[in-house]
Formats: C-alpha cells, sequence, structure tokens
C-alpha cells in the first residue's frame, strides 16, 4: 500500500500542477514540440511575467524541461505522455458534451410534444 500511497500523491502533484489552465495551455503547446519562452508566450499571448510564473510551477514539479540556447530558454514536455493524457482528456470533454447535447435534444423534443 505504501507504494500506491505515493503514487497517489505523484499524481496529484502533476494534477495541482495542471490546475491552471494556462499551464495546461503550455502543455498543450510543448506536447507539439520544442518552443522558446518567447514563442510561448507570443503563441498563448502571456504577459512575460506570468509565463515565467507558470513555467516556473511546472519546472518545479518536473512536468517541462528548460535548456539555454544563448540568451533564450527553450521547453519542452519532460515526458510526451503528459501530452498524451491531455488528448485523452479533451476526448473525454468533448464526449461529454455529445452526451449534454443529446439530452438537451431529447427535453426539446419531449417539450415540444407537450405543447
Amino acid at each position: 500500500m505504501p507504494h500506491s500511497d505515493a503514487l497517489r500523491r505523484f499524481k496529484a502533484d502533476i494534477f495541482q500542477a495542471l490546475a491552471h489552465p494556462t499551464r495546461i495551455a503550455i502543455a498543450e503547446a510543448l506536447h507539439r514540440g520544442e518552443l522558446s519562452a518567447g514563442e510561448i508566450i507570443q503563441l498563448l499571448e502571456l504577459e512575460q511575467a506570468n509565463a515565467s510564473q507558470h513555467l516556473a510551477v511546472l519546472r518545479s514539479k518536473q512536468i517541462v524541461m528548460a535548456r539555454k540556447k544563448g540568451n533564450q530558454v527553450f521547453y519542452s514536455l519532460r515526458d510526451r505522455a503528459l501530452g498524451e493524457v491531455l488528448d485523452s482528456l479533451r476526448g473525454y470533454f468533448q464526449r461529454h458534451l455529445r452526451e449534454i447535447q443529446a439530452d438537451l435534444k431529447e427535453v426539446s423534443r419531449l417539450e415540444a410534444r407537450t405543447r
């Protein structure tokens, strides 16, 4: 059981680090490949200070890796599996939306019959 607890804590730490839409957006962008800090800022339309704070959280939880080249810092996902998890969550969200849409159509159909 202690191993299971450690694994659950590890997962919770990852989810906690990703518990902000901007950090998820950064991870999704990096799933497509390495980007410089400037490219992340431009792509996601972030303020430099805001991006730095979010990247620091992702680095501290070892979700992203940073490498310096000259005066630029380039970021990448430490493990592509995290991007795959985010892709799976996108699919989960889309299925959930389809279910809600189907439920709404059914409610509308029933309401139309009772008029």
